[in-house]
């Protein structure tokens, strides 16, 4: 077995440093996605693409058994211009794999993979599948939004660098455009109504906003405005003041619920940018938490979204790496996370099996 292990761990190795040499923005992962298919393929096994998304089942899938989805996510942010090398051919290190994605989320990729490629031909009471997804760092609509109408799964783990610690909550994310309305006019004549005030008046407001609901879990609704616009010019009284909101809501709240309280107490008006980006948390009773504290994994709230927040299943958020390496400079995983992170989920899924069996 250790030799087994040995073997996916070279294999995951492998597998990263040609996964980072391969460009994949958001809504461009068609060589990653290329790269995937053949490399199943040459494993004999079938998989499916909807989009860039690569879907593996199982080899003794049983559509009578629940199914437990694998998931990470192949796409990248654009490199920042702090790199000190090339991210698409990164130097060549024994303890660590550089390159654009090889924390966020490469890590995870590859060992949710080689754990999935572990227990192919294994039967378990549930299903295995394997989701590879595109479009998570920009919520694109070809992504997980997509795959939620075409797949069936009735668990999860989402594979994101946490080391490997088991977020059991993740704050949603509701991002707000703001518009303060004014009347234009000449500075030096003091004329018009300044739409800047306005905006400042509300923005003001907005930041001393109280949601009396506090979550268990994820404490309470947090809310920072992050950017403002306004004026043409120096002399003429701006008619228009645009400002953005970042709200991280929790499950005491809809994000319908938080924007209808905003707009009654703001002049501005307030557009959301998108309402389907929820809190998560996992439930209590679920065998993944029952799974969790059987093998004493460190839990936490995340304050990060993901493809978590598309989908209505219970859930956990673990992989390997850390956070805050992701979308930084010279973006880098450690070869023992990988190793890590590989043997973390087989064990997590040899005892999720356990808790299943006596169920």
């Amino acid at each position: 077995m250790e030799n087994e292990k040995s073997k996916l761990l070279n294999d995951a190795i492998v597998l990263l440093r040609k996964l980072v040499s391969l460009q994949s923005f958001s809504g461009e992962e068609n060589l990653r996605a290329d790269f995937l298919m053949q490399y199943f393929s040459e494993l004999n096994i079938k998989t499916e693409r909807i989009g860039n998304n690569i879907i593996v089942k199982q080899a003794n899938f049983d559509a009578a058994k629940p199914t437990f989805m694998l998931n990470s996510h192949i796409d990248t942010v654009q490199p920042s211009k702090g790199y000190t090398f090339d991210p698409f051919n990164p130097p060549i290190s024994d303890k660590q794999i550089y390159g654009l994605g090889s924390n966020d989320a490469g890590a995870s990729v590859v060992s949710l993979l080689q754990t999935f490629l572990y227990f192919y031909p294994e039967t378990l009471p549930f299903n295995l599948l394997l989701v590879l997804s595109a479009e998570e760092e920009n919520s694109g609509e070809n992504g997980m939004r997509r795959l939620v109408k075409e797949l069936s799964f009735d668990f999860a783990i989402i594979g994101e660098p946490t080391g490997i610690r088991a977020a059991i909550a993740e704050r949603g994310l509701l991002v707000i455009d703001g518009e303060a309305k004014g009347k234009s006019g000449h500075a030096a004549r003091n004329e018009g109504i300044n739409a800047i005030n306005i905006a400042l008046e509300d923005i003001k407001t907005l930041q001393s906003m109280k949601f009396n609901k506090i979550s268990s879990t994820m404490g309470e609704v947090k809310l920072t405005v992050t950017q403002i616009n306004a004026g043409t010019q120096h002399n003429v009284v701006p008619d228009s003041c645009t400002f953005v909101v970042d709200v991280r809501p929790t499950d005491c709240y809809t994000n319908s619920e938080i924007m209808e309280k905003l707009q009654s107490v703001t002049k501005s008006k307030l557009t959301a940018r998108s309402l389907t980006n929820k809190s998560s948390t996992t439930p209590q009773n679920h065998p993944l938490m029952e799974c969790v504290n059987k093998l004493g994994v460190e839990t936490y709230v995340s304050p990060t979204t993901s493809d978590w927040m598309r989908i209505d299943c219970p859930a956990i958020k673990m992989g390997p790496g850390e956070s805050e390496r992701s979308h930084q400079s010279d973006e880098f995983v450690f070869i023992d996370e990988l190793q890590q992170g590989i043997e973390g989920y087989i064990r997590f899924v040899e005892n999720l099996a356990v808790i299943y069996t006596g169920l």
